[in-house]
């Protein structure tokens, strides 16, 4: 398969459209949270950029940013869930997916809803020991309409692509804001509120019993895997070449929903983003406001902020201070007044004058 790349405008049309494809991080290269993550059994962002995992007392699993892909197509990552405690009997409630929640804004130009609608097409490399019938979903959460694919890794251990085509849903409009728009689902497992009625392979109505009609039981053994990358969602009815973007614009799309974290904490500081260096006066005040620590890239809306203790800061505290005088000071607080930058409140207990630079560690979490 060629590698296709952004190129110049003036022959778009011969190397395809760019960013056509509606993933961010399809090719499982950027993981800023950690790069394996053990004993995992429920919901949340764990390794790879902008990916999900969604998970109801189905088995226990660790996650990982795998360097096993599929040769010569141009990967050097996918996405690795190994089962590590099995559930061979599901519950009906109970249930394991992989998710891509794309914001509204991005959806809009499939004018879903309309009658000028366009049809899309999924197309994925997989790759499992566990052969058999898996389940991909678009879910519209805005309007709760879905529409289900099956699809079938054919031969255990090995590398396959895969190409699935959805119809143009013409009901239900997508909303122009920073929003959850349309998801993309992998299902691994699913109980019978899941499994118990028939495959909608047509836009409807949600149906929860209609969602993984057929899907395989990945988490009944501990002796299955599941790899995936080359992920990519486009208007139209072929699958074009993926669509490799260059690492600082690939970052920088990621960024938009996280960034952060530290090698002391459960995420990796592998961009410098959390190093917050910022020089003050403090005087005779018992309390210091320190503004204008912009984040890398304007946040999708105003994120969630976790504060770390790094390498050589206070573990109880959260700060690390340079040319410290006699005091102790701590962060009291966190101002996020915009989706732009961060502000911290600095509780000092004793009256100094002193020139100092702070070092500080968060992670901001503005994900769908």
């Amino acid at each position: 398969m060629a590698i296709t790349r952004i190129g110049n405008p003036a022959i778009a049309d011969q190397r395809g459209v760019n960013f056509r494809n509606i993933i961010i991080n399809g090719d499982m290269s950027l993981a800023q949270r950690s790069t394996s993550v053990s004993s995992i059994t429920s919901a949340g962002y764990y390794t790879v950029d902008r990916w999900r995992t969604d998970i109801v007392t189905a088995g226990t699993w660790t996650q990982s940013q795998s360097t096993d892909v599929p040769t010569g197509q141009g990967f050097f990552n996918s996405l690795k869930l190994d089962c590590t405690t099995a559930d061979s009997s599901l519950a009906a409630g109970d249930r394991i997916f992989y998710s891509h929640r794309i914001e509204d804004q991005n959806c809009i130009y499939l004018k879903k809803g309309t009658s000028s609608a366009e049809s899309t097409t999924v197309s994925f490399w997989v790759k499992s020991n566990k052969t058999g019938t898996y389940i991909c979903e678009l879910f519209d959460s805005h309007n709760s309409r879905h529409i289900n694919k099956s699809y079938t890794i054919s031969s255990a251990d090995t590398w396959e692509q895969k190409v699935l085509n959805f119809p143009a849903d013409t009901t239900g409009v997508i909303d122009d804001n920073t929003g959850a728009g349309i998801s993309f689902n992998f299902y691994m497992g699913a109980g019978t509120d899941y499994t118990s009625g028939t495959l909608q392979t047509t836009w409807a109505a949600s149906v929860q019993a209609n969602t993984a009609v057929g899907q395989v039981n990945l988490a009944d053994s501990t002796s299955n895997e599941w790899y995936v990358t080359g992920v990519q969602l486009e208007a139209g009815q072929v699958a074009s070449d993926f669509e490799f973007l260059p690492f600082d614009v690939n970052l920088n799309r990621c960024l938009r929903y996280y960034e952060g974290g530290d090698a002391n904490s459960n995420a990796v500081n592998i961009y410098g983003a959390p190093n917050r260096i910022c020089e003050t006066i403090l005087n005779s005040t018992a309390r210091l406001k320190i503004l204008g620590n912009q984040y890398l890239a304007v946040k999708r809306a105003t994120p969630t902020i976790t504060l770390y203790a790094g390498s050589g800061l206070d573990t109880a505290n959260r700060i690390s201070i340079y040319n410290d005088i006699a005091s102790t000071e701590t962060v009291s607080s966190v101002s996020t007044t915009t989706a732009n930058s961060i502000a911290f409140y600095i509780s000092v207990s004793t009256t100094a004058s002193a020139s100092k630079t702070y070092r500080f560690y968060y992670e901001a979490d503005a994900e769908l």
